[in-house]
């Protein structure tokens, strides 16, 4: 098991800085494409003229996760042409808590030889057993890090009490597949609330929507478009401008959510969303309730709207899977945000007829 989950590990990568500044890419191990290589070159920060040093950074592209831990050479050191460095891993899932303690190890193996040669031992050892040994005396245990457990870290109540009722807007936007842009100027934040919403639709489990830290460059938005729909992160302002890339918009320094013209129909809230918006926050706002038990709370409402769905659906007679069409909704006479959402659900969940 823990030998199937290093396979998802794909490459790991060194960047430097030196005495005078220059940022390169020094060595990797097995490889990663000239593409990739400069978006990891500007993700790491070291490029930057800011002296803040943000310690670890974790995005994804083209369904290729990033970890990226930095690190500052303290005197004396046998790195002595080198101030900063990165190392870089590049994997096939999302858990930033293993790749940040394995990258860590890494980073420690680096300071103390300054060899790539240990970094790739390391590497090769979590590979091909699961387990590195360091030389302290701990030990890093691809087995110890649950994907589940990197699921549930993060915290709905932190963005109920952020926005409260329109919390409602995010789990709709979600439900419905919707392009969701967020923006806050310190990486860090931007990261620890972007990670949470995907688990307000846990039925899906599906973390590949969260692209939590995305620069305003056209390589990266070109692959952003072509996802359907996504969770992104940027912290650049100037994304508020750039309607084409979201339904919903989100300030995270000044608790604003915004709809975008163009999803305005789709995202028209009605009495079912106002029973959905009280659910979240009475769950949330319950202090006996730990934040597995809120995500649990709302998983049970969103199945029992997607078994009503399912139950409106009648069989298409060609297709196995039942579909819903417009006129079954109308028939049902609901109230239209309600009929609304229905029908942008089934569309997201593949059971409209058209």
């Amino acid at each position: 098991m823990a030998i199937a989950e290093a396979q998802l590990m794909q490459s790991v990568g060194l960047i430097e800085k030196d005495a005078n500044g220059d940022v390169l890419w020094v060595w990797c191990y097995p490889s990663v494409t000239a593409e990739l290589r400069e978006l990891l070159l500007r993700k790491c920060f070291l490029t930057d003229d800011n002296e803040v040093l943000h310690t670890f950074v974790f995005g994804q592209h083209r369904r290729i996760w990033f970890y990226i831990t930095t690190m500052q050479v303290q005197e004396p050191s046998v790195l002595t042409k080198v101030t900063h460095f990165s190392i870089v891993l590049t994997a096939k899932d999302f858990n930033p808590e293993k790749y940040a303690a394995f990258s860590r190890m890494l980073c420690r193996m680096y300071i103390k030889h300054g060899s790539p040669v240990r970094i790739m031992e390391g590497y090769i050892a979590v590979l091909t057993k699961g387990i590195c040994q360091s030389e302290d005396n701990g030990a890093f245990l691809i087995r110890d890090y649950d994907a589940k457990k990197a699921f549930l870290i993060g915290s709905i109540r932190d963005v109920v009490s952020l926005f409260g009722m329109e919390t409602v807007i995010l789990y709709t936007a979600l439900m419905l597949k919707k392009k969701i842009a967020l923006y806050h100027p310190r990486i860090e934040s931007l990261l620890e609330f972007t990670r949470t919403l995907p688990s307000f639709v846990w039925h899906r489990q599906d973390w590949s929507i969260l692209h939590p830290f995305v620069h305003l460059s056209d390589y990266e938005l070109e692959a952003l478009k072509a996802c359907t729909g996504y969770v992104a992160g940027f912290t650049d302002s100037k994304v508020s401008n750039r309607t084409d890339l979201y339904d919903v918009y989100v300030n995270l320094v000044d608790s604003e959510i915004t709809i975008a013209q163009h999803a305005k129909e789709a995202l028209t809230m009605g009495k079912l969303h106002k029973e959905i918006g009280h659910l979240i926050i009475q769950s949330a706002e319950d202090p006996e309730k730990s934040n597995s038990q809120v995500i649990k709370d709302i998983t049970v409402k969103t199945k029992e709207i997607l078994a009503n769905l399912a139950s409106l659906a009648e069989d298409s007679g060609n297709s196995r899977q039942s579909k819903i069409t417009l006129e079954v909704l109308k028939q049902h006479r609901f109230p239209p945000a309600t009929e609304n959402f229905l029908y942008h659900l089934a569309a997201a969940e593949q059971m409209l007829q058209i």
